[in-house]
C-alpha cells in the first residue's frame, strides 16, 4: 500500500510492484493522517517496529538493521536516528553526537528545562523519523487524533507512552540521516483574500497544534 499527499501517483508505474501495490491519495494530509486510518495497532502487530518518517530525509548513512540492533541492545521503545549536525536541526537532542552509540539526555538552551528528565532535555524526539516499537505504538496510536496533519507539538507527549521515558526514548547516533528540508506540502494550499497559498494549509496546521495541546 502507497500513501500519496501530493496526488503524483503515477510515477511510480516504473516500478514493478508499484502496478500490484493500492495506492491511496487524498491532498493536503500526510503521514499522520494516513497513518491514524491505515496503521492500527492491530493491522501492524505483526511489525516488532513501526517507521513514522517524513519524506526529506538523506539516508545515505543509515542501514535499519543495524539501526534495530543498537535500538534492542539500549531498550528503547521510541526512538529517532541522529541527525547531521547544522542541517536542519531544530532540538540539540536530535544532533547526533560521534562519540557514542545512543544518547538520551542534552542540555538545551538556557531555560528551556525545568527538569532534566523532561522534554527537551530528556524523554524526546522528533517527529520527523520517530520509530515505535509495537507497544509504544499502540499507545501514541490512540494519543493522535483524526484530524492530525503535522503532528507539531506530538513529541512533548510521547513521553506518556513509555515508563520510565527518559530511559526509553532516545537518539541513535551510530545511525545517523540528514534533514534535507524539501517544502512539498504548503503549495497545496489555495491564493485567498490575498494571502499566500502555503498560508492555507498552515491555518489547517495551526488548529491542529491548539487541539493536540488541549488534549494533553
Amino acid at each position: 500500500m502507497l500513501f500519496h499527499y501530493d496526488g503524483r501517483t503515477t510515477e511510480w508505474d516504473e516500478f514493478e510492484w508499484s502496478k500490484r501495490a493500492i495506492h491511496v491519495s487524498v491532498s493536503k494530509q500526510t503521514k499522520w493522517w494516513y497513518a491514524k486510518r491505515f496503521l492500527h495497532p492491530d493491522v501492524v502487530a505483526r511489525y516488532d517496529y513501526i517507521f513514522i518518517w517524513d519524506e526529506d530525509l538523506g539516508v545515505q548513512h543509515f542501514n535499519a538493521e543495524e539501526y534495530i540492533k543498537l535500538v534492542r541492545k539500549h531498550g528503547l521503545e521510541i526512538s529517532q536516528p541522529g541527525l547531521e549536525p547544522d542541517r536542519g536541526l531544530t532540538w540539540q537532542m536530535t544532533k547526533r553526537r560521534g562519540d557514542r552509540e545512543v544518547h538520551k539526555v542534552t542540555e538545551e538552551r538556557p531555560g528551556w528545562c525545568s527538569d532534566p528528565h523532561l522534554p527537551p532535555c530528556a524523554a524526546f524526539v522528533e517527529i520527523m523519523a520517530t520509530v515505535f516499537s509495537r507497544d509504544a505504538w499502540r499507545c501514541v496510536w490512540h494519543m493522535i487524533q483524526n484530524d492530525l496533519i503535522h503532528g507539531w507539538g506530538l513529541d512533548f507527549a510521547l513521553r506518556k507512552c513509555v515508563e520510565p521515558a527518559h530511559e526509553k526514548i532516545g537518539v541513535v547516533d551510530a545511525q545517523w540521516i540528514v534533514h534535507q528540508g524539501v517544502p512539498s506540502l504548503g503549495n497545496q494550499g489555495k491564493s485567498e483574500n490575498g494571502r499566500a497559498p502555503w498560508e492555507g494549509v498552515s491555518t489547517i496546521l495551526l488548529i491542529s497544534l491548539c487541539i493536540l495541546h488541549i488534549s494533553m
